[in-house]
């Protein structure tokens, strides 16, 4: 019997393929491939020689890539997209190039308390317009899957409120992007508990984490575990209160001195540990041992000065799964700049090109546990990128530029670039 032709209602042709489904090393190079889409998921994959006998593409839009790069969408597993700007995180940028750091900003009421203030005070609407229009331009830089957290409310009612903003946020976005919303529950002490800080993580614990649960506002339970922030006792409270009622944990570990918190979010079973610039070689072995991604930020790293990046190279080597993120925040990376993460975690975090890429898709879906995002196949959703560029090292290369010429979601054109954005990949 003979097997039914693909109906393809999108096709790639002549394309650099990337199916980064080859493991954390191997983003799946295929030279002069191309991809069938049937309706929202990838059909068929194989040598443009072939596709015509394969699929019917009558009724296709056909994309020629003409030689350059397609990859999956971008998994960016990592985000505080949701936040209120008065301007204090600026000034206070300019108080660190002026020779500040941001530790001190914090300890003169600064820092992720002054981005409460500016959260608390701005509408709902004002939250969710900010929000999508970050998102967006994430999206066209190629991202088509989004985590965003809570985590600048800092109260009960708060914190579910930006919870039902990134409900809204994701309900702006249909169709676009997939939207991951994490309770960032453990973030800072708040200024109300500036003198008892065990009655935020109770209130956190009994509270805050049950209601989110209740109202199914979030998929993750994250905290930050820091001498400013939460000790791991604090932090493991939080998130085991999480675990039981559903929330996967998910930790902000190790990022300014080594506090355990690649141990800690190993043995509470985390989808991932978060920033781990100063994590230790007996956290690494926790990680891998637990098959906990690490996942990188430089820009982070970067924006505050951090006196040394994540070791990416040392990870990876020790079979942790590595994902990469812009980390998105007003704090410390005030960028949706991916083209300058993917190149800082080459040449900071020690990562090739190739595993760059792999750690910014599959990577990023690991982080996430999602099984239909990050890797090109037949039966995934066609969450597809065509590149101004004909490498995973050129990405890298030119660097902090917006490669992506074309995103598609789920089969569908969602971003379409100029042509001169690739002006340096000949046509």
């Amino acid at each position: 019997m003979t097997a039914a032709r693909i109906q393809a209602t999108l096709a790639f042709r002549r394309a650099l393929v990337a199916t980064c489904d080859r493991g954390a090393r191997d983003a799946g190079l295929l030279a002069d491939h191309a991809i069938a889409v049937e309706g929202r998921t990838v059909a068929w994959v194989g040598p443009d020689a072939e596709i015509e006998a394969t699929a019917d593409l009558e009724a296709a839009r056909q994309v020629d890539a003409r030689g350059r790069l397609v990859t999956p969408g971008l998994v960016e597993c990592h985000t505080h997209l949701v936040f209120g700007d008065d301007g204090a995180r600026a000034a206070e940028f300019a108080a660190v190039a002026a020779g500040d750091t941001y530790e001190g900003v914090a300890r003169r009421g600064g820092g992720i308390l002054a981005t409460a203030r500016a959260t608390r005070a701005a509408s709902d609407e004002e939250l969710v317009w900010g929000a999508v229009a970050r998102a967006r331009r994430l999206l066209a830089r190629g991202v088509t899957t989004v985590e965003v957290k809570s985590g600048y409310g800092l109260s009960v009612a708060e914190e579910l409120r930006l919870l039902r903003v990134i409900r809204e946020v994701a309900r702006g976005l249909v169709g676009e992007m997939t939207v991951v919303p994490t309770l960032l529950a453990a973030h800072a002490v708040p200024p109300e508990h500036a003198g008892d800080r065990a009655a935020w993580v109770r209130a956190a614990a009994e509270e805050l984490v049950p209601a989110a649960a209740e109202e199914r506002l979030a998929a993750f339970c994250d905290a930050f575990v820091a001498p400013s922030a939460f000790s791991p006792e604090e932090a493991r409270r939080v998130l085991e209160a999480g675990k039981a009622r559903g929330l996967v944990p998910r930790l902000h570990a190790d990022q300014l001195s080594d506090q355990g918190g690649a141990a800690l979010a190993a043995e509470i079973g985390a989808s991932s540990a978060d920033h781990l610039e100063e994590v230790s070689e007996a956290g690494i072995a926790a990680l891998a041992r637990a098959g906990t991604a690490a996942v990188l930020v430089p820009v982070s790293t970067l924006f505050a000065r951090g006196r040394r990046f994540a070791p990416g190279r040392r990870l990876l080597d020790a079979g942790v799964a590595v994902a990469v993120s812009t980390n998105v925040n007003p704090g410390t990376a005030m960028s949706e700049n991916v083209g300058l993460t993917l190149s800082l975690a080459c040449l900071e975090n020690g990562l090739s090109p190739d595993e760059a890429l792999v750690a910014f898709t599959r990577g990023g879906a690991q982080a996430l546990r999602l099984a239909d995002a990050g890797r090109i196949a037949p039966g995934q959703d066609a969450d597809l990128v065509l590149w101004g560029a004909r490498s995973p090292a050129h990405l890298a290369w030119h660097m902090g530029m917006n490669h992506a010429l074309l995103v598609a979601k789920a089969g569908r054109i969602v971003h379409q670039a100029e042509a001169w954005t690739a002006a340096d990949c000949a046509a």
